[in-house]
């Protein structure tokens, strides 16, 4: 010991003086987490990589602050401290993840404005991988006009309680093989739910924390439109592991795709964008399966996907069955050799591989 106060530098004195520093989110602290990479020491420098779970810069330096103040707490000042803080990799974070840590993929599904058929373009998605055998679940988080229910023919459905672990657990309705939690089914129908954000976001939460979803291979979440509190409580509830914006080609909803972009883009969220997809990209009528009419300006979406170099997903044309399927409460990806079925399989398929390549993106930019 060099003086009363400060202990000698040794990697067990040091690997003490981290053991009393927590991951704010996991509440455990970094040592036992194993979030400790490297540790180096020379004289008064001491160096060393530490990981944390919330990738957020600001996370990030709040993590480097703690460091520095308690090794120069405990070896004094006149110490350098150099620590690299760095996100933890996906595959250590599904390690870590308390909220739904059998589900393989998390993904919301947003618009910057209502009625671009958001709720239509999830639906129908999570139909498509259903077919292709994964399992799929939804959580219908649009408070404002939840349809879900409406689409899977559910409206009528009520979940259940379960036993897990001796816990009481909401079990999710099922339909067409897709396990369903929506916040209508906890509403009357006639009420249009005038809910306070906070009272909002606790709802949605327990969709989340409070339901035995099991082990699924994709869960999406049904945002409400807009850009709000709601959305940035449950993106720093939930895991999330990107978004999928979903506009019309016309002027209006292009601005406020944007937005959506860039909220999730925000550094407080930082939420990859699978892609974005085009809806009502044109007017096909059932009597001429050929034409095309572009009622909302053409390729807008595209266009922006391009200038914002976000991936692009596909169109999803405008056609009355892909409504009547959806009232009916059988999404239109279900009918067989059909323009939209086809047209919602494509869109699956592509929304399967760019997820893959982001996660592998993500997962290398956070082991770097």
């Amino acid at each position: 010991m060099h003086s009363n106060s400060t202990m000698e530098i040794n990697r067990e004195n040091i690997l003490t003086v981290l053991g009393g520093i927590l991951d704010p989110d996991l509440k455990k602290d970094i040592v036992s987490l194993n979030f400790i990479e490297n540790i180096s020491f020379e004289g008064k420098n001491i160096q060393l990589t530490v990981h944390v779970s919330n990738p957020a810069l600001h996370a990030r330096k709040r993590m480097q602050e703690a460091i520095d103040f308690n090794m120069k707490r405990n070896f004094g000042d006149d110490i350098t401290v150099i620590s690299e803080v760095k996100g933890v990799s996906s595959e250590a974070q599904k390690a870590h993840r308390k909220i739904l840590p059998d589900v393989k993929n998390i993904v919301a599904i947003a618009s910057g404005k209502g009625g671009v058929g958001k709720s239509t373009i999830t639906a129908n998605i999570a139909g498509g991988l259903a077919k292709l055998g994964y399992k799929v679940g939804i959580v219908d988080a649009d408070i404002y006009g939840p349809s879900i229910p409406t689409m899977f023919d559910v409206v009528k459905e009520r979940p259940t309680m379960i036993d897990v672990d001796g816990i009481p657990k909401i079990a999710p309705v099922m339909a067409y093989g897709i396990s369903i939690l929506s916040i209508g089914f906890f509403t009357e129908a006639d009420n249009a739910v005038v809910w306070r954000g906070p009272m909002a976001s606790k709802a949605l939460t327990q969709l989340f924390t409070d339901a035995h979803w099991g082990e699924l291979d994709y869960l999406l979440i049904d945002l409400p439109p807009g850009t709000g509190d709601i959305h940035l409580s449950l993106v720093q509830t939930v895991p999330l592991d990107g978004a999928v914006i979903v506009s019309t080609p016309q002027e209006v909803a292009l601005a406020d795709a944007r937005r959506g972009v860039n909220m999730f883009r925000m550094d407080s969220l930082k939420v990859p964008i699978v892609g974005m997809v085009e809806n009502m990209a044109w007017f096909t009528p059932a009597e001429l399966p050929d034409n095309k009419y572009y009622l909302f300006g053409r390729d807008g979406a595209k266009n922006l996907a391009a200038g914002m170099e976000v991936p692009f997903l596909g169109h999803i044309p405008l056609v009355q069955s892909i409504r009547e399927a959806g009232d009916a409460g059988r999404p239109a990806v279900f009918q067989e050799n059909s323009i939209v079925g086809a047209a919602f399989d494509e869109l699956v398929r592509t929304f399967v591989e760019n997820l893959k390549v982001l996660k592998t993106k993500t997962a290398q930019t956070s082991a770097i």
